[in-house]
């Protein structure tokens, strides 16, 4: 995938685990339509997912935030939903082991064996949120990354004041 190609979530709603590809960066810029994915999913009694990461060219910590929010949701319903991150590239796998992810999601080491049939799949259509809004996205996603690993807290905690700070502006 080129760098310069937009980045796209590319999902299969129908499929046993829901499956997501993620094309290009992952990013605070275009990861409201995914979290709003995974409560749709969540609404209609969707817990097992499947994310691959093969055409990921990176991610930044508001997108592992929301991921980390999805599988910490995940983990309040009886029977517990499964998050399986694959095919990551090595920088990735280091962002995902740097924040903790590692212990709340099933991490694959090989090639995931994936049923993702691209004639079913459709990209999550960009929804881009109000300001305001886009800034409780972040900041949720930040203290999710918190309460996934406190040693977090550290290094998002000039974030979630900035951002708090923001939103009680209004």
């Amino acid at each position: 995938m080129s760098e310069n190609a937009e980045p796209a979530f590319l999902v299969n709603a129908y499929s046993d685990p829901v499956v997501i590809r993620l094309n290009g960066r992952a990013s605070y810029l275009n990861s409201a339509p995914l979290r709003d994915f995974f409560d749709r999913m969540a609404r209609r009694r969707k817990r097992d997912f499947v994310l691959d990461f093969r055409e990921c060219t990176g991610m930044d910590s508001t997108f592992l935030g929301i991921i980390a929010g999805a599988a910490l949701e995940m983990r309040n319903h009886s029977p517990n939903g499964t998050l399986v991150l694959c095919r990551l590239s090595r920088r990735n796998l280091e962002l995902v082991r740097n924040l903790g992810l590692h212990r709340i999601v099933s991490v694959d080491s090989g090639d995931y064996c994936m049923n993702f049939e691209t004639a079913k799949t459709k990209p999550l259509p960009d929804t881009p949120c109000a300001e305001i809004e886009n800034a409780r996205m972040i900041l949720k996603a930040h203290e999710d990354l918190v309460d996934v690993d406190r040693t977090n807290r550290s290094k998002f905690q000039d974030v979630i004041s900035f951002l708090k700070n923001q939103i009680d502006a209004g």
